[in-house]
């Protein structure tokens, strides 16, 4: 049910909101480097190319490489950021020499490995031994009412069964702060740090927020192009009528991403 198969609808459902998050994780990462520009940089699992662009943009790398197993989100990637070197890979078996990057990020993508302690190992293999700073992201789907919290909470109202099944917030307890410094600390980094990014997500009306829904990218519109049309628009009303629409039909929210940094030590 989790489809990564078109870059421009997950852009529109996520893409946009994660671009938010990278633009406040990039400074409190780089608060740790004793220098932010002419690194190397790692993107492990980057997607359509959020973080990878902010990167580029803010950081000024010499070296710059994203992977991701999507072909499509790659080559969304590429068109989005030229000046980057993009591959297909598998974040939890990075195709690079141990020790070869000064910093190796990850965004959105830990909870989606079927092993994140191999995806946090072999970010911090990645990174030079010493000083290298190795950091990630992930969406916090359980606690905070973003519209994602909000979109299991309708769904447990119309298919308790599927809200057991399928909510984000079961599926990936990893993404809490002490479980993301018990995976840093378990890879053997140290200085290990973790923070929460809060970016607003504003909607121009509900058809803004549940048009992408329907297009299938990621586990939330994965699950709603599984239900019947009857289904889908039983749910469709419960959603809407559950979120706090302003007068002109707006809607203003805000979504939670916790963030966490460490060092691979010397050896």
């Amino acid at each position: 049910m989790d489809r990564w198969e078109t870059g421009p609808a997950y852009e529109r459902y996520m893409g946009r909101w994660s671009r938010l998050v990278a633009a406040r994780f990039t400074p409190w990462l780089t608060a740790w480097l004793a220098r932010s520009d002419g690194l190397r940089w790692l993107d492990a699992g980057c997607g359509t190319g959020a973080l990878s662009a902010t990167v580029a943009e803010r950081c000024r790398p010499r070296a710059l490489l994203g992977v991701d197993l999507s072909e499509p989100f790659v080559r969304t990637a590429r068109e989005q950021v030229p000046d980057g070197r993009f591959a297909v890979a598998d974040a939890a078996a990075l195709p690079v020499p141990d020790g070869a990057y000064d910093v190796a990020v990850s965004g959105l993508t830990l909870n989606f490995l079927a092993d994140p302690a191999a995806g946090a190992a072999e970010l911090a293999r990645a990174v030079r031994p010493g000083d290298g700073l190795v950091a990630a992201y992930v969406w916090d789907y359980a606690e905070h009412p973003g519209f994602l919290r909000r979109f299991w909470d309708a769904v447990a109202t119309v298919d308790p069964a599927g809200a057991v099944a399928f909510d984000e917030g079961r599926r990936f307890p990893l993404c809490r702060p002490e479980r993301l410094h018990s995976l840093w600390t378990e890879a053997g980094l140290t200085e290990v740090a973790t923070a929460p990014i809060d970016v607003p997500t504003v909607f121009t009306d509900f058809e803004d927020l549940w048009n992408p829904f329907v297009a299938g990218q990621g586990p939330a519109p994965g699950y709603v192009t599984s239900l019947t049309p009857g289904e889908r628009d039983h749910l469709r009303t419960a959603y809407a009528e559950s979120l706090p629409l302003a007068p002109d039909g707006s809607l203003s929210l805000t979504a939670r991403a916790w963030a966490v940094h460490g060092r691979r030590p010397e050896r």
